[in-house]
């Protein structure tokens, strides 16, 4: 579609544009067949990307999403009827700043005017657990956020994204290793039955903060779970046909596995990726709630489909 220009057509805020999930919904976003006007935030509105989007006729405004920057956030949201938030935890690693900033959105928009609201949250770990596993810090400070909101006194949903498969094209992400003799592995501290939701965030996630969007009912309150549910066997497996490389699955103890990381990340993200696996093993990663359906044509990208199409050579030329 081309962005339309009339006031009729809803002005939808997007936070995050130059990232994965903001750029998904933008992308979703032009695609639809309804017309919408957008204003996009990024903090450099003269980068490659945000001036891309100025040519296809969205509104782009420079903004610093910070706490001291609260009064300039309330004015970016004015006369939006939609806005989409979402932080960037591992960009500081701060799980106090992200939930800080969070809610700051969310008062923001509130204070704006701003008729419904759409955040981008994760599961509660120390709840799905029941206290067991409590320091997933970048997964519950999103997840206090969501209950803030959903108290917000605003139409609020919580569209949840699943584990990027794009992160196993990551050398410093991926668990897919090369092992000394040449073989390649998944290596994580889990059974190979643990389940993950798979999803190309890139271009599905998009697709489901449009489905809220265009829900002729606002699902207010409501949450939606993304990505295709696979064990770790399925994606090895998956992975294998794609690249013509025989993957495994490799558990390895949760003490070995911390070590491992450690010499990559600080303590509390250390202890953070380890609780995140084990309360995924054994809770599941949803605490065991279905994914959501996603309704249309434009059904999202398979994991099969994805590893078919993507490119394995960093990693496997990782060693």
């Amino acid at each position: 579609m081309t962005i339309s220009q009339d006031s009729s057509a809803p002005l939808v805020a997007v936070v995050g544009v130059t990232g994965v999930q903001g750029g998904s919904v933008i992308r979703a976003l032009l695609d639809s067949s309804k017309p919408y006007r957008i204003r996009a935030f990024t903090r450099d509105p003269k980068k490659g990307a945000a001036l891309s989007l100025t040519a296809q006729g969205l509104e782009i405004v420079g903004l610093s999403i910070v706490l001291d920057n609260a009064k300039e956030v309330v004015k970016a949201f004015s006369g939006a009827d939609i806005v989409f938030l979402v932080t960037n935890f591992f960009e500081h690693l701060d799980a106090d700043r992200e939930t800080a900033e969070g809610k700051m959105m969310i008062d923001a928009a509130k204070s704006a005017g701003v008729a419904r609201i759409v955040w981008s949250g994760l599961p509660n770990c120390a709840k799905i657990s029941n206290g067991k596993y409590t320091y997933a810090v970048h997964f519950d400070g999103k997840a206090v956020v969501s209950e803030y909101g959903r108290q917000c006194g605003v139409p609020f949903v919580d569209v949840q994204c699943g584990y990027y498969a794009s992160d196993m094209l990551n050398p410093k992400r991926s668990p897919i290793q090369r092992k000394d003799d040449g073989s390649f592995a998944m290596i994580v501290p889990v059974d190979e039955g643990t389940v993950l939701p798979v999803i190309d965030a890139v271009g599905d996630y998009g697709l489901y903060v449009r489905q809220v969007i265009e829900a002729s009912v606002f699902p207010d309150g409501e949450e939606f779970r993304t990505g295709e549910y696979l064990t770790l066997r399925e994606i090895a497996a998956q992975v294998s046909q794609a690249t013509g490389k025989r993957i495994v699955v490799e558990q390895i103890p949760l003490e070995m596995f911390r070590v491992a990381i450690a010499t990559k990340m600080p303590p509390h993200i250390v202890l953070d990726f380890c609780d995140v696996w084990k309360c995924t093993e054994e809770f599941g990663f949803y605490g065991g709630k279905p994914i959501s359906g996603l309704g249309g044509e434009r059904q999202p990208v398979t994991l099969k489909n994805f590893a078919a199409e993507a490119d394995w050579s960093q990693v496997l030329a990782s060693g």
